[in-house]
Order: C-alpha cells, then structure tokens, then sequence
C-alpha cells in the first residue's frame, strides 16, 4: 500500500519539475556564439597569437567578453610560459596579451 502512495507522489514531483527543465535547457548557451559569422577562421587566430607568444597554441577558445564583444582567446606555450592572447575576430588584430599564472585550471583565471 505505501508502493501505491509513494508512485503517484514521484510522478507528480516530476511532472512540477518538467518545466523548470525545459526553462533551464532554453536559457542554455553554447560557447562558441556566433563563430560562423567571424571573418577571421579560428585556424587563422591561432596562427596569429602563435607568432605574437612566439610558441605554440595549447587551447583556444571563442568567447564573449563582459562588454558583449566576442573574441579568440588562445593560450600559447613558449618554453615554461603560457601567454593568454586575445585575437580580434574581425580584423586580426591581437587585442591583449597576458602571461596566464593559472593555467592548470582556468576556472581560477581573471575574468575578462
């Protein structure tokens, strides 16, 4: 009898919950934004922020910045250095560029 009791009272947790799910999946973002509509490939940025860090890349990104704007930012590897390097997407441009202290965990990085 507790089986009878306990079944239709899952079932309707999960029914309340249901759209809370479907809200959570809507505001859902994907990280690499509107990369299609660079005009500069991410291969092209990598091979910029590799001969600016005069080493190679380690990890690259597309991502938006605090103001909006959305950048390469691309982690290059030069003897015991990694250098943080942001690549305009637009014209090429290397925006910034910062030695990265965290790079076994860049959870822990400044924020842009």
């Amino acid at each position: 009898m507790t089986m009878k009791i306990i079944g239709p009272c899952i079932g309707l947790a999960l029914l309340a919950a249901t759209p809370s799910l479907a809200d959570a999946a809507k505001k859902a973002t994907n990280d690499a934004g509107p990369i299609g509509t660079a005009k500069l490939s991410l291969e092209s940025a990598v091979s910029i922020a590799e001969k600016h860090g005069k080493g190679k890349a380690v990890r690259a990104e597309y991502e938006k910045q605090k103001d909006g704007t959305w950048v390469y930012d691309i982690e290059v590897k030069s003897e015991d250095v990694v250098t943080d390097i942001k690549v305009d997407p637009e014209k090429g441009a290397v925006l910034a560029s910062a030695a990265d202290h965290n790079d076994d965990d860049d959870g822990e990085d400044r924020a842009d």
